[in-house]
């Protein structure tokens, strides 16, 4: 199936989405240093990126009409910087906003459906209008604003228009949920917004595939039947005491169906230490040490039997932030950019081009492959269903 992949960044969502049977006919990218990554693993013979068509430039130099009646999905991360929590929080009054351009791509090209992420703080309560506003021109495309008319009186003219029933000319069918990674088998606390729309004219009926994984499953192994442990063959006096979660445990009646999440341990233990163990860590892509990880409020590292807390992209505090295993015996350093890759569900065979900082920058900012394969193979499914 013949896709469109915008604001591709280092290429998580691209990635997972190629995984699950989309072919993108063109890939879009402003960053020179995430084109640099894709570019580096297209040099790569069998890379998943090896045959993606990338331009380098600005979305909004692209002419989507000359797709009109070719794709089966426009998907992309428009960026998120105006409604990130670490951003300045400016949403429609940042000239970053690429929404307009998502959606300008959708009514042009007129895709059979659309995936599109953004952070949690798209969802705050401050936002709220303008969540409601994104959505509805995602619904209703061909709604487009006025000269001179401002985003909140197009906002009233689109609740409208939706509220008259009228589905005359392109609309979608959308789909939106915060999805939270970690409960999807991602190693990662991390919470993203996906809109997925499928076009109304093919009559379709979509939902949000079911959790697999659990913060319940992962307690009942560690605190139950202990074969968390047996698993990573770590001793009983190595094993880290919470007697809050062990009676949390104790309290549950039954063995959860769903797998355990999965942890910073379960996606790195198989790396050498690239502290302790540099000789051995140097023939793995991108796993060098980085000194001067320090923990301090607010950036205190992620338990090695947990899932990670969100991995930034390097502007909250010192660089990389919040990016830090916390070991067991209370130390933190920073993860390497192979494991933090790791945490992303990026395949080992896929490098990053830069210093540690720009590769932790895009890495910040990507979205999980395991998320958008997940998410992309229910709507390859359900596309197959119509054809």
């Amino acid at each position: 199936m013949n896709s469109i992949e915008l604001f591709a960044g280092a290429g998580g969502l691209g990635i997972g989405l190629h995984r699950a049977g989309f072919y993108p006919l063109k890939v879009v990218e402003r960053d020179a240093y995430c084109c640099d990554t894709i570019r580096e693993n297209q040099r790569r013979a069998g890379s998943v990126v090896a045959d993606w068509a990338l331009e380098q430039g600005d979305v909004r130099s692209v002419d989507f009409g000359a797709y009109s009646g070719k794709l089966d999905l426009i998907s992309g991360g428009p960026p998120c910087q105006p409604f990130s929590m670490g951003g300045k929080h400016k949403a429609y009054d940042d000239a970053r906003d690429m929404f307009p351009e998502a959606i300008r791509a959708v009514r042009e090209a007129q895709p059979k459906a659309f995936v599109f992420e953004n952070v949690k703080g798209l969802t705050r309560a401050s936002f709220q209008n303008y969540f409601e506003y994104i959505q509805l021109q995602m619904r209703h495309p061909e709604i487009t604003a006025r000269p001179d008319e401002d985003w909140s009186e197009h906002h009233a003219r689109l609740e409208q228009h939706h509220m008259s029933g009228s589905r005359e000319g392109l609309n979608y069918r959308l789909v939106t949920r915060l999805l939270n990674a970690a409960n999807h088998g991602v190693p990662q606390k991390r919470e993203r917004v996906l809109f997925v729309g499928f076009r109304e004219d093919l009559d379709l009926e979509w939902s949000f595939p079911v959790e697999t994984h659990s913060a319940e499953a992962l307690l009942w192994e560690q605190h139950r039947d202990a074969t968390y442990w047996d698993r990573h063959k770590v001793a009983r006096k190595d094993r880290p005491e919470k007697e809050a979660m062990a009676q949390r445990a104790l309290r549950m009646d039954a063995k959860p169906t769903t797998a355990p999440w999965k942890t910073v341990r379960d996606a790195i233990a198989d790396l050498p230490d690239p502290e302790h163990s540099p000789h051995k860590a140097k023939a793995i892509s991108n796993h060098r040490f980085q000194s001067g990880a320090r923990s301090y409020p607010g950036h205190t590292g992620s338990p090695l039997d947990e899932p990670a807390k969100t991995l930034k992209a390097g502007v909250h505090g010192v660089p990389g932030g919040e990016n830090m295993l916390l070991k067991p015996t209370g130390e933190v350093r920073y993860f390497t950019v192979r494991e933090s890759a790791r945490l992303q569900t990026f395949p080992d065979d896929y490098v990053f081009h830069g210093s540690w900082s720009e590769t932790m920058r895009q890495l910040g900012n990507a979205v999980p492959v395991r998320l958008a394969e997940m998410v992309g193979k229910d709507v390859a499914r359900r596309l197959r269903f119509a054809a």
